[in-house]
Protein backbone atom coordinates (compact mmCIF):
# COMPACT_ATOMS: atom_id res chain seq x y z
CA UNK A 1 0.00 0.00 0.00
CA UNK A 2 1.25 3.02 -1.07
CA UNK A 3 0.99 5.86 2.09
CA UNK A 4 0.36 9.31 1.29
CA UNK A 5 -0.35 12.42 3.85
CA UNK A 6 -4.19 12.76 4.86
CA UNK A 7 -6.06 16.53 4.15
CA UNK A 8 -6.10 18.49 7.36
CA UNK A 9 -8.59 21.84 7.39
CA UNK A 10 -6.29 24.66 9.28
CA UNK A 11 -8.53 25.41 12.16
CA UNK A 12 -9.69 28.71 11.04
CA UNK A 13 -11.18 27.49 8.33
CA UNK A 14 -12.43 24.84 10.53
CA UNK A 15 -14.10 27.40 12.67
CA UNK A 16 -15.37 29.92 9.91
CA UNK A 17 -17.25 26.80 8.15
CA UNK A 18 -19.01 25.77 11.30
CA UNK A 19 -20.05 29.20 11.26
CA UNK A 20 -22.57 28.29 8.49
CA UNK A 21 -24.23 25.52 10.23
CA UNK A 22 -27.17 27.90 11.60
CA UNK A 23 -30.26 28.00 9.91
CA UNK A 24 -29.38 31.40 8.23
CA UNK A 25 -26.69 32.69 5.98
CA UNK A 26 -26.07 36.28 5.07
CA UNK A 27 -26.94 37.58 1.66
CA UNK A 28 -24.94 36.14 -1.41
CA UNK A 29 -25.16 32.76 0.79
CA UNK A 30 -27.51 29.53 0.43
CA UNK A 31 -27.56 27.24 3.26
CA UNK A 32 -28.84 23.85 1.83
CA UNK A 33 -29.73 20.87 3.94
CA UNK A 34 -31.51 18.18 1.85
CA UNK A 35 -31.76 17.35 -2.10
CA UNK A 36 -34.61 19.26 -3.14
CA UNK A 37 -33.02 22.15 -1.25
CA UNK A 38 -29.57 21.73 -3.48
CA UNK A 39 -31.23 21.19 -6.51
CA UNK A 40 -33.23 24.46 -6.51
CA UNK A 41 -30.26 26.54 -5.08
CA UNK A 42 -28.51 24.92 -9.03
CA UNK A 43 -30.97 27.07 -10.58
CA UNK A 44 -29.80 30.54 -11.74
CA UNK A 45 -27.64 32.00 -8.85
CA UNK A 46 -26.30 34.93 -9.31
CA UNK A 47 -22.41 36.27 -9.15
CA UNK A 48 -20.82 35.41 -6.17
CA UNK A 49 -23.15 33.58 -4.50
CA UNK A 50 -21.74 30.77 -2.27
CA UNK A 51 -24.40 27.75 -2.25
CA UNK A 52 -23.05 25.78 1.02
CA UNK A 53 -24.05 22.25 1.82
CA UNK A 54 -24.69 20.42 5.06
CA UNK A 55 -22.74 17.51 6.05
CA UNK A 56 -25.21 13.88 4.94
CA UNK A 57 -26.15 12.36 1.87
CA UNK A 58 -27.78 13.88 -1.40
CA UNK A 59 -28.60 11.95 -4.43
CA UNK A 60 -26.60 12.65 -7.70
CA UNK A 61 -27.57 13.74 -10.91
CA UNK A 62 -27.63 17.11 -10.36
CA UNK A 63 -27.88 19.38 -12.69
CA UNK A 64 -27.12 22.88 -13.58
CA UNK A 65 -26.96 25.31 -16.90
CA UNK A 66 -25.57 28.36 -17.67
CA UNK A 67 -24.55 29.33 -14.65
CA UNK A 68 -23.06 33.14 -14.67
CA UNK A 69 -20.39 34.08 -12.30
CA UNK A 70 -17.43 36.23 -12.61
CA UNK A 71 -13.68 35.98 -12.16
CA UNK A 72 -13.96 38.12 -9.44
CA UNK A 73 -17.35 36.94 -7.95
CA UNK A 74 -17.66 33.27 -9.07
CA UNK A 75 -20.16 31.09 -7.98
CA UNK A 76 -19.37 28.88 -5.32
CA UNK A 77 -21.02 25.42 -4.28
CA UNK A 78 -19.21 24.41 -1.52
CA UNK A 79 -19.52 22.65 2.17
CA UNK A 80 -21.14 23.61 5.19
CA UNK A 81 -18.31 22.01 6.77
CA UNK A 82 -15.13 21.34 4.74
CA UNK A 83 -14.33 18.80 7.71
CA UNK A 84 -17.40 16.77 6.98
CA UNK A 85 -18.13 17.11 3.14
CA UNK A 86 -21.44 15.90 1.59
CA UNK A 87 -21.45 12.78 -0.10
CA UNK A 88 -23.26 13.13 -3.72
CA UNK A 89 -24.07 9.55 -4.54
CA UNK A 90 -25.60 7.51 -7.61
CA UNK A 91 -27.38 8.66 -10.44
CA UNK A 92 -25.80 8.68 -13.84
CA UNK A 93 -23.70 11.56 -12.87
CA UNK A 94 -23.17 13.02 -9.86
CA UNK A 95 -23.44 16.53 -11.02
CA UNK A 96 -23.35 17.95 -14.60
CA UNK A 97 -22.58 21.67 -14.96
CA UNK A 98 -23.52 23.05 -18.55
CA UNK A 99 -22.58 26.27 -20.05
CA UNK A 100 -21.14 27.59 -16.93
CA UNK A 101 -18.63 30.05 -16.44
CA UNK A 102 -16.67 31.34 -13.27
CA UNK A 103 -18.40 28.54 -10.97
CA UNK A 104 -16.02 26.29 -8.54
CA UNK A 105 -17.04 23.07 -6.85
CA UNK A 106 -15.04 22.21 -3.47
CA UNK A 107 -15.15 20.38 -0.54
CA UNK A 108 -17.51 17.57 -1.99
CA UNK A 109 -17.77 13.89 -1.94
CA UNK A 110 -19.24 11.96 -5.37
CA UNK A 111 -19.66 8.04 -5.13
CA UNK A 112 -21.45 5.67 -7.33
CA UNK A 113 -22.19 7.44 -10.55
CA UNK A 114 -23.30 5.33 -13.31
CA UNK A 115 -21.89 7.46 -16.23
CA UNK A 116 -19.53 9.74 -14.95
CA UNK A 117 -19.09 11.45 -11.31
CA UNK A 118 -18.50 14.81 -12.66
CA UNK A 119 -19.64 15.79 -15.97
CA UNK A 120 -18.62 19.92 -17.24
CA UNK A 121 -18.87 20.59 -20.38
CA UNK A 122 -19.94 23.83 -22.73
CA UNK A 123 -23.42 22.79 -23.64
CA UNK A 124 -22.25 21.34 -26.90
CA UNK A 125 -22.09 24.17 -28.96
CA UNK A 126 -18.52 25.06 -28.02
CA UNK A 127 -18.80 28.38 -28.46
CA UNK A 128 -18.66 30.22 -26.06
CA UNK A 129 -16.85 27.52 -24.02
CA UNK A 130 -17.13 26.66 -19.93
CA UNK A 131 -14.78 29.18 -18.38
CA UNK A 132 -12.96 29.81 -14.95
CA UNK A 133 -14.54 26.17 -13.61
CA UNK A 134 -12.39 25.48 -10.23
CA UNK A 135 -12.80 21.60 -8.83
CA UNK A 136 -10.97 21.70 -5.79
CA UNK A 137 -10.65 19.71 -2.64
CA UNK A 138 -13.42 17.10 -4.30
CA UNK A 139 -13.23 12.92 -3.70
CA UNK A 140 -14.65 11.05 -7.02
CA UNK A 141 -14.65 7.07 -6.26
CA UNK A 142 -16.48 4.46 -7.47
CA UNK A 143 -17.57 5.24 -11.13
CA UNK A 144 -19.68 2.78 -12.96
CA UNK A 145 -16.62 -0.08 -12.48
CA UNK A 146 -16.92 -1.35 -16.11
CA UNK A 147 -16.58 0.86 -19.74
CA UNK A 148 -15.73 4.14 -20.62
CA UNK A 149 -16.65 5.77 -17.47
CA UNK A 150 -14.73 8.72 -16.56
CA UNK A 151 -14.59 9.88 -12.52
CA UNK A 152 -14.77 13.45 -14.08
CA UNK A 153 -15.31 14.70 -17.39
CA UNK A 154 -14.37 18.06 -18.97
CA UNK A 155 -15.25 19.13 -22.76
CA UNK A 156 -14.57 22.10 -23.55
CA UNK A 157 -13.52 24.14 -20.98
CA UNK A 158 -11.09 27.03 -20.99
CA UNK A 159 -9.17 28.95 -18.28
CA UNK A 160 -9.68 25.82 -16.13
CA UNK A 161 -8.10 24.47 -12.45
CA UNK A 162 -8.57 20.89 -10.70
CA UNK A 163 -6.52 20.77 -7.85
CA UNK A 164 -6.51 18.76 -4.67
CA UNK A 165 -8.59 16.22 -5.65
CA UNK A 166 -8.68 12.59 -5.23
CA UNK A 167 -10.08 10.25 -8.03
CA UNK A 168 -9.82 6.61 -7.16
CA UNK A 169 -12.09 3.41 -9.07
CA UNK A 170 -13.59 5.01 -12.27
CA UNK A 171 -14.67 3.10 -15.36
CA UNK A 172 -11.86 0.14 -16.58
CA UNK A 173 -12.48 1.44 -19.89
CA UNK A 174 -12.47 5.14 -19.06
CA UNK A 175 -10.31 8.12 -17.16
CA UNK A 176 -9.61 9.65 -13.67
CA UNK A 177 -10.19 12.94 -15.31
CA UNK A 178 -11.29 12.79 -19.26
CA UNK A 179 -10.54 16.20 -20.97
CA UNK A 180 -11.79 16.81 -24.49
CA UNK A 181 -11.28 20.34 -26.36
CA UNK A 182 -10.20 21.54 -23.34
CA UNK A 183 -7.39 24.84 -23.34
CA UNK A 184 -5.36 26.92 -20.91
CA UNK A 185 -6.16 24.56 -17.80
CA UNK A 186 -3.76 22.92 -14.87
CA UNK A 187 -4.24 19.75 -13.12
CA UNK A 188 -2.40 19.75 -9.86
CA UNK A 189 -1.66 18.58 -6.61
CA UNK A 190 -3.94 15.13 -7.32
CA UNK A 191 -4.44 11.78 -6.79
CA UNK A 192 -5.44 8.74 -8.59
CA UNK A 193 -5.69 5.62 -7.59
CA UNK A 194 -6.70 2.58 -9.14
CA UNK A 195 -6.99 -1.30 -8.66
CA UNK A 196 -3.58 -2.03 -11.00
CA UNK A 197 -4.59 -4.88 -13.12
CA UNK A 198 -8.64 -4.83 -12.36
CA UNK A 199 -7.62 -0.79 -13.91
CA UNK A 200 -7.70 -2.58 -17.51
CA UNK A 201 -7.60 -0.36 -20.53
CA UNK A 202 -8.46 2.89 -18.23
CA UNK A 203 -6.17 6.21 -18.27
CA UNK A 204 -5.41 8.59 -14.95
CA UNK A 205 -5.93 11.92 -17.39
CA UNK A 206 -6.29 12.15 -20.70
CA UNK A 207 -6.26 15.53 -23.11
CA UNK A 208 -7.66 15.12 -26.65
CA UNK A 209 -10.10 16.38 -29.20
CA UNK A 210 -8.14 19.55 -29.81
CA UNK A 211 -7.15 19.76 -26.02
CA UNK A 212 -3.89 22.64 -26.10
CA UNK A 213 -1.48 24.27 -23.34
CA UNK A 214 -2.68 22.11 -19.88
CA UNK A 215 -0.40 21.30 -17.58
CA UNK A 216 -0.76 17.77 -14.98
CA UNK A 217 1.94 18.85 -12.38
CA UNK A 218 2.74 17.40 -8.92
CA UNK A 219 0.34 14.47 -9.03
CA UNK A 220 0.32 10.50 -7.98
CA UNK A 221 -0.41 7.72 -10.38
CA UNK A 222 -1.34 4.87 -8.25
CA UNK A 223 -2.23 1.54 -10.54
CA UNK A 224 -3.95 4.34 -12.68
CA UNK A 225 -4.37 1.47 -15.26
CA UNK A 226 -2.98 0.98 -18.79
CA UNK A 227 -1.95 4.60 -19.06
CA UNK A 228 -1.09 7.01 -16.61
CA UNK A 229 -1.60 10.27 -18.91
CA UNK A 230 -3.03 9.98 -22.05
CA UNK A 231 -1.06 12.93 -24.27
CA UNK A 232 -3.56 13.18 -27.07
CA UNK A 233 -6.25 10.32 -27.90
CA UNK A 234 -8.81 9.22 -30.33
CA UNK A 235 -11.82 11.39 -31.20
CA UNK A 236 -14.86 11.74 -33.67
CA UNK A 237 -14.58 15.04 -35.97
CA UNK A 238 -17.67 16.44 -34.48
CA UNK A 239 -16.41 17.00 -31.01
CA UNK A 240 -13.05 18.90 -31.41
CA UNK A 241 -12.77 22.04 -30.01
CA UNK A 242 -12.24 24.17 -31.97
CA UNK A 243 -14.15 22.64 -35.04
CA UNK A 244 -11.36 21.21 -37.60
CA UNK A 245 -8.24 21.13 -35.29
CA UNK A 246 -5.75 19.11 -36.42
CA UNK A 247 -4.32 17.48 -33.75
CA UNK A 248 -5.27 15.44 -30.91
CA UNK A 249 -3.61 17.48 -28.75
CA UNK A 250 -0.84 20.49 -28.31
CA UNK A 251 1.69 21.85 -26.13
CA UNK A 252 1.42 19.82 -22.99
CA UNK A 253 3.20 19.50 -20.01
CA UNK A 254 3.44 16.43 -17.11
CA UNK A 255 5.59 17.52 -14.42
CA UNK A 256 6.76 16.28 -10.97
CA UNK A 257 4.19 13.45 -10.78
CA UNK A 258 4.72 9.91 -10.10
CA UNK A 259 3.41 6.75 -11.27
CA UNK A 260 3.69 3.53 -9.54
CA UNK A 261 2.50 0.33 -11.44
CA UNK A 262 1.23 1.87 -14.27
CA UNK A 263 1.23 -0.65 -17.70
CA UNK A 264 2.60 2.75 -19.29
CA UNK A 265 3.13 5.59 -17.36
CA UNK A 266 3.04 8.19 -20.26
CA UNK A 267 1.39 7.92 -23.57
CA UNK A 268 1.99 10.21 -26.59
CA UNK A 269 -0.79 9.65 -29.22
CA UNK A 270 -1.38 11.92 -31.91
CA UNK A 271 -0.01 14.94 -29.99
CA UNK A 272 1.78 17.79 -31.64
CA UNK A 273 4.28 18.82 -29.23
CA UNK A 274 4.57 17.64 -25.59
CA UNK A 275 7.03 17.58 -22.78
CA UNK A 276 7.39 14.89 -19.63
CA UNK A 277 10.00 16.59 -17.46
CA UNK A 278 11.05 15.79 -14.26
CA UNK A 279 9.10 12.71 -13.03
CA UNK A 280 9.43 9.67 -11.01
CA UNK A 281 8.44 6.50 -12.99
CA UNK A 282 8.09 3.13 -10.48
CA UNK A 283 7.87 -0.11 -11.84
CA UNK A 284 6.12 0.61 -15.14
CA UNK A 285 4.21 -2.74 -16.37
CA UNK A 286 5.04 -2.91 -20.01
CA UNK A 287 6.60 0.32 -21.53
CA UNK A 288 8.07 3.40 -19.50
CA UNK A 289 5.90 5.75 -22.67
CA UNK A 290 4.61 4.85 -25.51
CA UNK A 291 4.45 6.89 -29.13
CA UNK A 292 1.22 6.09 -30.78
CA UNK A 293 -0.99 7.14 -33.55
CA UNK A 294 -4.79 6.64 -33.35
CA UNK A 295 -6.14 8.80 -35.21
CA UNK A 296 -5.50 8.63 -38.76
CA UNK A 297 -7.86 11.23 -40.21
CA UNK A 298 -6.84 13.62 -43.08
CA UNK A 299 -3.91 16.25 -42.34
CA UNK A 300 -3.89 14.93 -38.97
CA UNK A 301 -0.90 15.70 -37.29
CA UNK A 302 1.51 12.39 -36.73
CA UNK A 303 2.71 12.17 -33.26
CA UNK A 304 5.50 14.27 -32.91
CA UNK A 305 7.60 16.79 -31.06
CA UNK A 306 7.67 15.46 -27.74
CA UNK A 307 10.22 15.91 -24.98
CA UNK A 308 11.49 13.38 -22.47
CA UNK A 309 13.75 14.81 -19.56
CA UNK A 310 15.23 14.76 -16.23
CA UNK A 311 13.01 11.75 -15.54
CA UNK A 312 13.79 9.07 -13.44
CA UNK A 313 12.69 5.47 -14.33
CA UNK A 314 12.89 2.73 -11.74
CA UNK A 315 11.99 -0.72 -13.71
CA UNK A 316 12.47 -4.67 -13.18
CA UNK A 317 13.48 -6.57 -16.12
CA UNK A 318 10.90 -9.71 -15.92
CA UNK A 319 8.29 -6.26 -16.26
CA UNK A 320 9.61 -4.02 -18.56
CA UNK A 321 8.82 -5.15 -22.15
CA UNK A 322 10.25 -2.54 -23.61
CA UNK A 323 11.01 0.97 -23.23
CA UNK A 324 9.58 2.71 -25.45
CA UNK A 325 6.81 1.40 -27.67
CA UNK A 326 6.68 3.07 -31.06
CA UNK A 327 3.44 2.64 -33.21
CA UNK A 328 2.98 3.34 -37.08
CA UNK A 329 2.62 6.40 -38.19
CA UNK A 330 4.52 8.32 -35.90
CA UNK A 331 7.33 10.57 -35.98
CA UNK A 332 9.42 9.02 -33.18
CA UNK A 333 12.84 10.70 -34.70
CA UNK A 334 11.42 14.47 -33.81
CA UNK A 335 10.92 13.01 -30.08
CA UNK A 336 14.40 14.37 -27.52
CA UNK A 337 15.37 12.07 -24.50
CA UNK A 338 17.45 14.01 -22.20
CA UNK A 339 19.09 13.78 -18.68
CA UNK A 340 16.85 11.00 -17.53
CA UNK A 341 17.87 8.29 -15.34
CA UNK A 342 17.45 4.04 -16.19
CA UNK A 343 17.89 2.20 -13.25
CA UNK A 344 17.06 -1.92 -13.59
CA UNK A 345 16.46 -2.75 -10.04
CA UNK A 346 17.37 -6.27 -10.44
CA UNK A 347 19.86 -6.38 -13.23
CA UNK A 348 21.20 -2.86 -12.90
CA UNK A 349 24.64 -3.32 -14.86
CA UNK A 350 22.27 -4.38 -17.77
CA UNK A 351 20.56 -0.78 -17.85
CA UNK A 352 22.32 0.80 -20.41
CA UNK A 353 21.32 -2.95 -22.96
CA UNK A 354 17.89 -2.95 -21.93
CA UNK A 355 17.04 0.57 -22.67
CA UNK A 356 16.03 1.36 -26.70
CA UNK A 357 15.19 4.57 -27.61
CA UNK A 358 13.84 6.04 -31.22
CA UNK A 359 16.66 8.20 -30.84
CA UNK A 360 20.18 8.34 -28.77
CA UNK A 361 19.50 9.90 -25.04
CA UNK A 362 21.63 13.06 -24.42
CA UNK A 363 23.35 13.35 -20.92
CA UNK A 364 21.48 10.29 -19.29
CA UNK A 365 22.24 8.07 -16.65
CA UNK A 366 21.75 4.19 -16.56
CA UNK A 367 22.44 1.86 -13.51
CA UNK A 368 22.81 4.33 -10.88
CA UNK A 369 20.47 3.28 -8.15
CA UNK A 370 18.61 5.90 -6.78
CA UNK A 371 17.74 6.82 -3.07
CA UNK A 372 14.59 7.45 -1.95
CA UNK A 373 13.84 8.64 1.65
CA UNK A 374 10.90 5.94 2.57
CA UNK A 375 9.68 4.28 -0.31
CA UNK A 376 7.66 1.66 1.52
CA UNK A 377 5.63 4.31 2.78
CA UNK A 378 4.80 5.81 -0.46
CA UNK A 379 7.79 8.80 -0.21
CA UNK A 380 9.90 8.53 -3.65
CA UNK A 381 11.83 11.71 -2.23
CA UNK A 382 14.88 11.13 -3.05
CA UNK A 383 17.88 11.79 -0.27
CA UNK A 384 20.31 14.79 -0.57
CA UNK A 385 23.35 12.20 -1.32
CA UNK A 386 20.84 9.84 -4.03
CA UNK A 387 23.36 9.65 -7.62
CA UNK A 388 20.44 10.76 -9.74
CA UNK A 389 19.25 13.80 -7.65
CA UNK A 390 18.98 15.80 -11.20
CA UNK A 391 16.14 13.78 -12.14
CA UNK A 392 12.79 13.19 -10.85
CA UNK A 393 10.02 14.81 -8.69
CA UNK A 394 11.69 18.06 -7.85
CA UNK A 395 8.99 18.25 -4.67
CA UNK A 396 9.61 17.99 -1.48
CA UNK A 397 6.43 16.28 -0.09
CA UNK A 398 3.85 14.15 -1.60
CA UNK A 399 0.65 16.16 -2.55
CA UNK A 400 -1.60 16.03 -0.28
CA UNK A 401 -4.57 13.33 -0.60
CA UNK A 402 -8.16 14.56 0.82
CA UNK A 403 -10.48 12.44 2.38
CA UNK A 404 -8.25 9.35 2.53
CA UNK A 405 -8.66 6.64 5.06
CA UNK A 406 -8.01 3.98 3.75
Amino acid sequence: MIATACFRLPAAAFLAALAWSSQTAPAGESMVKDRAGLAAALQKPEAGTVIRVAPGRYEGGLMATALKGTKDQPIVITAADPAQPPVIEGGAGGIQLSGCQWVELSHLHFSGATANGINIDDGGSGKPAAQGIVLRHLVVENTAPAGNRDGIKLSGLDAFTVEHCLVKRWGAGGSAIDMVGCHGGTVQDCEFRHDGAAAGDANGVQMKGGSADVTVRRCRFLGAGGRGVNLGGSTGAPYFRPPGALFEAKNLTVEDCLFVDCQAPVAFVGVDGATVHHNTFIYPGRWALRILQENRGPGMAKCRSGVFSHNLILFRSGELREAVNTGPDTNPESFRFESNAWHCEDRPADTRRLIRLPVEEKSGTFGKAPQFRDPASGDFTQTPNSPVRGAGMRTGEAPLSPGRKD
